[in-house]
């Protein structure tokens, strides 16, 4: 496990009512947990450029490492495609029952069997921790990230983002719980349930009205306005289906695999 110090430590060089957001998909919980710790900043466009993202999927398995990097060689597009080849598929189920709660608190750090857990850190401020640059902790704090540059996947732009803001950087579950719940989670019990909610390797710091344009679509529905990043995002979308034994569906796997030249 990687100790919260040195973890932020490698790091620092380196979301509107309540009725918006249920028609966004946004969970009110996740949202609230954000504002609470301290998100937030002003987005500029800027250059759209490959470079900034962080890590390649096809490196980081476990989602430790920062970002999501495009993948634009040949050679690691073929890589993509056999693992997305690999995942199952079935008919979205119902989305009866669903309730946040289900999958526990938002940003829960006491989850064993998943990276960074327990190390007196909230999910969130790990999260903002891996993926920011120029950081700044709260006054005291060795956790509470009050504002840092974040280079967006989904969007291609930079974003300085501070505390007074909270919700303009929002951390994204690339698969969306209540996918997950309607593809087979709604039969988990608890724990594993607050294991995807909070597994870095399913969590992104975003563009927040990206993430609120997402809702809880499959890649059929919806895929990163950035282009360049939407093969490294189904090899995301794909890894943390393999991880948790999720299928997804046949149109989102066709959706997927395209992104990566399939």
């Amino acid at each position: 496990m990687i100790s919260p110090r040195t973890y932020r430590a490698a790091a620092l060089p380196a979301l509107s009512a309540l009725v918006v957001l249920a028609l966004a998909g946004c969970d009110p919980d996740d949202l609230a947990a954000e504002s609470g710790g301290g998100t937030s900043g002003g987005a500029n466009g800027g250059a759209q450029s490959a470079e900034g993202f962080g890590v390649s999927p096809l490196d980081n398995p476990d989602g430790t490492k920062p970002g999501l990097a495009p993948l634009t060689g040949d050679a690691d597009r073929a890589a993509a495609r056999k693992i997305i080849e690999k995942v199952a598929t079935k008919g979205r189920g119902p989305k009866t029952g669903y309730e946040r709660s289900k999958f526990g608190s938002a940003w829960k750090d006491g989850i064993d069997g998943i990276p960074l857990a327990r190390n007196g850190c909230d999910t969130r401020n790990d999260l903002l921790a891996r993926d920011g640059k120029d950081i700044e902790h709260r006054s005291g704090s060795d956790c509470v990230v009050v504002s840092l540059k974040l280079k967006d996947p989904y969007t291609g732009k930079s974003i300085d983002w501070r505390k007074q803001r909270a919700t303009e950087v929002q951390v994204d579950h690339v698969m969306p719980l209540s996918y997950n719940w309607q593809m087979g989670a709604a039969r988990w019990n608890e724990t594993k349930r607050q294991q995807i909610a909070n597994d870095p390797l399913n969590l992104l710091p975003v563009d927040g009205p990206a993430n609120n344009a997402k809702r809880d679509s499959g890649p059929a529905a919806w895929l990163p306005p950035y282009k360049p990043v939407r093969c490294s995002y189904a090899v995301r979308f794909a890894q943390v289906s393999l991880k948790y034994e999720l299928p997804v569906t046949a149109p989102d796997k066709q959706a997927m695999l395209a992104q990566c030249g399939g």
